[in-house]
């Protein structure tokens, strides 16, 4: 019983250091420009966010605001 655990164990262990040898410098590349392709559209889905929200949304609901708040009628 022992020795099946064992050999499981280590079968896991082999397993293990295979896939930590076979580690290349490009999976870690390709990590690094999937992170930085991710930064550039997720900054220029922010900056589309904010130029329609100042230019198109903003005075609206300042308009909107004031006209609630006019009580001069």
């Amino acid at each position: 019983m022992f020795k099946k655990i064992k050999d499981k164990v280590m079968s896991i262990k082999a397993k293990a250091v295979e896939v930590i040898k076979t580690k290349t410098a490009e999976t870690y590349v390709d990590t690094g420009v999937k992170v930085l392709i991710a930064v550039v559209i997720g900054a220029l889905i922010l900056a589309l966010l904010y130029a329609l929200f100042e230019d198109t949304i903003a005075p609206a609901v300042e308009t909107k605001v004031g006209e609630i708040f006019n009580y001069a009628g």
